[in-house]
């Protein structure tokens, strides 16, 4: 979409959409910030309601647990995500192919992501879960995979390039901001040290997803290798951030959880070399004119 085409755009949107449609990192930040606060509202609901099916001391035991615990609440943040983006008619932009193409070298992502996952696919105890569990899990892990990716990569970065922003500046705030989202994890009673732990690795795995994204063309496929991360890693470790009973072959966990330590390097490397910008200043005060960026990472 040009830059002409966004001002047409905002003409003739209502105010709900203009004021979307302008972008902007604190917009970014405000949507997380609902998305944390629902969500977290969502599960104390959901676990009130359904307390008699849930047990909290043994997470993956019954398929109900994952379920009515884990795999609900996400997926109903996944769908009301859906909603927002369908009331600005983003679909397309979020969905449709990336405005900017990706190099070779972003490939490394896609496979710093996927070799840990088929080393923990090993490592997993499989004995210790039923089909059924194992089922649920897999599902649960959908619904992270759709609803951290369409909040993250999908609307964050939407609005980020709407505000003009570089691509390198995309990569690094979308990626600081689905790191941020995890340090909601203090409120479960993790210790500040965790949480800050948590909240780095899990800005070198965004990095990763984003830059999935680029590589790919698609959002979909960042949306798939992250649905296949998380539900392999918990079943291998026996638990959700913490090690469990079911947990699986610790040398192969070992090797697994240096990658953590990789997407960090990755990342921090990555900021270097991630170029182009797909929209320029989106100011009304400003003339608009649908020039691409010179860098040829960015499609005209």
């Amino acid at each position: 979409m040009s830059e002409t085409a966004l001002v047409a755009e905002d003409r003739g949107d209502n105010a709900w959409r203009r004021f979307w449609n302008r972008g902007g990192w604190w917009k970014a930040v405000l949507v997380a910030a609902v998305y944390l606060a629902i969500y977290q509202g969502l599960g104390w609901l959901i676990q009130t309601i359904f307390a008699g099916v849930i047990d909290t001391g043994d997470v993956f035991g019954s398929p109900l647990t994952v379920f009515f615990a884990l795999a609900l609440p996400i997926l109903l943040m996944a769908l009301l995500t859906l909603v927002f983006v369908r009331s600005l008619g983003w679909q397309g932009e979020i969905f449709g192919r990336q405005p900017v193409r990706g190099r070779w070298w972003m490939w490394i992502a896609v496979a710093l992501i996927l070799v840990p996952t088929v080393i923990r696919l090993f490592a997993v105890q499989w004995s210790a879960y039923s089909a059924t569990v194992v089922l649920s899990t897999l599902f649960f892990g959908l619904c992270v995979g759709l609803a951290e990716e369409l909040l993250t990569r999908g609307v964050a970065v939407n609005l980020l390039r709407r505000a003009g922003y570089t691509e390198r500046v995309v990569f690094v705030l979308s990626s600081l901001l689905f790191g941020l989202l995890h340090s909601v994890n203090i409120l479960s009673g993790q210790s500040a040290a965790t949480v800050l732990v948590t909240v780095v690795y899990t800005f070198g795995f965004g990095a990763m997803m984003y830059l999935s994204m680029i590589a790919t063309g698609r959002i979909v496929w960042a949306i798939l290798l992250h649905a296949a991360t998380d539900p392999v890693t918990f079943l291998a470790a026996g638990g959700i951030d913490a090690h469990g009973s079911t947990q699986g072959d610790v040398g192969l966990l070992a090797i697994g959880s240096i990658f953590n330590y990789v997407y960090i390097l990755a990342a921090l490397i990555a900021i270097f070399f991630v170029k182009g910008k797909v929209y320029t200043d989106r100011s009304p005060r400003k003339k608009h004119t649908p020039t691409p960026d010179s860098d040829p990472t960015v499609q005209a």
